[in-house]
């Protein structure tokens, strides 16, 4: 005999709270864990095709955090019914494990609601009901003790889930799937479609994900941070907002900062869309897309890791490696020496740098660095 945990949902995408779930069920249980992806959910309407969350969920579970010997079912994914109930998938999984313990893995958003699950009596005779408690969510105990259901109450997931990830709200997933949703331009990324052309969204990417590295080899507490405001830096350069758009723009919600040259209006602009339009309220995300470009004094430290990913990512076009690897190493002093490199490649170009905001940046940080070295 051997117990096996049915774990079904749409996978949409698959993220490290499924993981670390089914990684300490499996673990408490002593179970393998299955899982079983919809194709047509009952009261959900997934975002991506079914074959995109198959293979989400294979590279999810190619990660360590996931459970050793864990098992796909498609059986739910191969159906052509309307609707895939799981009273069908457990029935079906019942004939191949006659022997076996069968657990079903449900979250407490279910609990409550169980009784109009489809033979909800039947499949708490075929298997195990157990489920994870959510901080602040409400049981019915009655609905507890009337399915013989199990609280698993040391297995928590962390504060992630599909919903916050879609509206990037999180990146809290494995590298391998935030890649597959990066290249397949999907969810958030193909909201971003709508904003920027092709170039400028690799850029994007492709500063966000050195932004992230940098704060996660810094041992920044909140890495996620820096990754979002990468991404979202340069949202403001959409056509949306070309010319005297962005003027009249500008006069009406930045009025304070119609004295800086044009090139800058993309990083207001930006933190407007971004807030929004992506409805991002975290203050030093939106204070990193706001000075960006120009930078500013007493940035903080989300601020100074994307100002400088910015300036420095591979696709720029020139060897940037020292610098990259500068920031890796202690992100303050690569955004120093990003500072002067930028500094330097400005004047020997002839661009204008005396602007109050990039002004206040050089004599903060330059000189800072520079009494430093002196004591």
């Amino acid at each position: 005999m051997a117990n096996f945990i049915i774990f079904g949902g749409t996978f949409d995408p698959p993220h490290n709270g499924h993981l670390r779930i089914a990684l300490q069920s499996s673990l408490l249980l002593n179970a393998s864990v299955i899982f079983v992806p919809a194709r047509s959910p009952r009261w959900k309407a997934p975002l991506t095709d079914a074959k995109q969350r198959l293979k989400m969920l294979k590279l999810a579970l190619m990660n360590s955090e996931a459970p050793s010997g864990s098992i796909i079912c498609d059986y739910e994914l191969k159906s052509t019914a309307d609707i895939n109930y799981t009273i069908d998938t457990v029935r079906f999984l019942k004939k191949k494990h006659k022997n076996d313990t069968l657990y079903l893995l449900i979250g407490t958003d279910q609990v409550n609601r169980f009784s109009e699950w489809k033979s909800a009596e039947e499949l708490s005779e075929l298997c195990k009901i157990i489920f994870v408690r959510r901080p602040g969510d409400k049981i019915d105990n009655r609905i507890v003790k009337t399915y013989k259901m199990m609280p698993l109450n040391t297995v928590f997931g962390g504060e992630v889930s599909s919903t916050k990830i879609r509206d990037l709200k999180s990146i809290d997933m494995p590298l391998n799937v935030l890649k597959y949703i990066e290249s397949n331009r999907l969810y958030f990324v193909h909201k971003m479609t709508e904003y920027l052309d092709d170039a400028r969204l690799e850029h994007s990417i492709s500063v966000a994900n050195l932004a992230y590295l940098v704060a996660r080899k810094n041992e920044l507490k909140n890495p996620e941070k820096c990754y979002i405001a990468g991404l979202l830096h340069d949202i403001g350069k959409t056509i949306k907002y070309k010319g005297d758009l962005a003027t009249t723009f500008m006069k009406k919600h930045y009025p304070a900062y119609m004295d800086l040259p044009r090139f800058s209006y993309h990083q207001f602009i930006g933190e407007y869309i971004a807030k929004n339009d992506f409805d991002i309220d975290d203050k030093e995300i939106l204070e990193a897309i706001k000075f960006h470009c120009t930078g500013n004094e007493n940035m903080n430290d989300i601020a100074k890791i994307v100002y400088a990913s910015d300036k420095i990512e591979p696709t720029r076009g020139f060897d940037s490696s020292w610098l990259i690897s500068s920031c890796l190493k202690d992100f303050n002093k690569g955004f120093y020496d990003t500072l002067v490199d930028n500094k330097k490649y400005l004047l020997s170009h002839n661009k204008d740098i005396t602007n109050r905001l990039t002004d206040a940046c050089f004599n903060m940080y330059l000189k800072e660095e520079k009494n430093a070295k002196k004591r």
